[in-house]
């Protein structure tokens, strides 16, 4: 059920307007984004459980990590959709870490990671993500899985870094068309509601937002022939949008099918019982998604 239509279209649209509320997230499934402050250190490594900040180019970034390393499979990494940090998903991680060594963090501008100095790009965010990922993953091969915004920017980052991505999970990401599926979707002769999300939403596209991301619209390039799997929410809760929702719901469920196009083995999954926030409302889903995914990238 939707408890706040305008904030659950902004938060599926872009999921990055700051203070709106997570409709339909339980925060009870959430978990503890702070379960332990030991270090571990083993053979020289970083290797941590719990979290910490760690520099990326003389900027502060909080990074978590959980679970044990296991060998021959990818160590998994969660990216936040805008607006939401590390915490949103330590529920979910801490699921993950049963089997897989699981790491997440916070992009500048959100959670506890330093402010941005200026304007970032996907280019830029994806070297903080390099940086971090050298530090919490080393020279083996990750898993990346993205909810929203999250995932647009790990679609976006694994073509350039096939050499270090094993695979990818798309949970209900961003479009890559977001700002073009808007305008069509959405005229300028629209009231209420409808503008305003059009509005705000391409207004975070350019970057107008905490974490000051700006994202165009590109095509979807190829990462290759690794494992994907795009999970896409099942109940059309933006069609409550009015007039205007049942085409919101057809241009996301466009867009996801467009996010197949980066690998040769992509899969779209429906989540028949999800809103926005898959790995809340059906967290068994994707969690046996990117256990999939890393199995494929192991070659189990």
């Amino acid at each position: 059920m939707i408890r706040n239509g305008r904030a659950s279209a902004l938060i599926a649209l872009c999921c990055t307007v700051a203070g709106v509320g997570l409709a339909g997230c339980d925060e009870s499934a959430q978990g503890d984004s702070n379960p332990s402050e030991i270090m571990e250190w083993a053979d020289g490594e970083g290797s941590f459980t719990g979290t910490k900040k760690v520099e990326v180019d003389g900027r502060s970034v909080n990074v978590s990590c959980s679970g044990a390393p296991v060998e021959g499979r990818p160590i998994v990494v969660l990216l936040h959709g805008g607006g939401d940090g590390l915490e949103k998903m330590a529920g979910f991680q801490q699921s993950l870490s049963e089997r897989d060594r699981v790491c997440s963090y916070d992009r500048l501008g959100a959670g506890a990671s330093d402010q941005p100095d200026g304007p970032q790009t996907l280019e830029s965010g994806g070297e903080v993500l390099t940086s971090v990922l050298d530090q919490v993953a080393g020279d083996a091969p990750v898993v990346l899985a993205g909810h929203s915004l999250g995932g647009l920017i790990a679609a976006r980052y694994a073509p350039d870094h096939q050499d270090r991505v094993a695979g990818l999970v798309l949970m209900d990401a961003t479009s890559p068309t977001q700002s073009a599926d808007l305008a069509k979707e959405i005229p300028e002769s629209a009231t209420g509601m409808a503008v305003e999300l059009r509005e705000q939403t391409l207004a975070v596209l350019r970057g107008e937002s905490p974490e000051k991301l700006v994202v165009p619209d590109r095509e979807v390039r190829s990462a290759g022939d690794i494992p994907v799997e795009v999970i896409q929410h099942g109940k059309q809760y933006l069609a409550a949008v009015p007039e205007y929702g049942p085409g919101l719901e057809r241009a996301w469920s466009e867009g996801q099918r467009k996010w197949l196009a980066v690998s040769s083995r992509s899969t779209l999954i429906p989540a028949a019982n999800s809103e926005h926030y898959i790995y809340v409302d059906q967290p068994d889903l994707a969690v046996q998604a990117i256990q999939r995914v890393v199995a494929q990238a192991a070659g189990d």
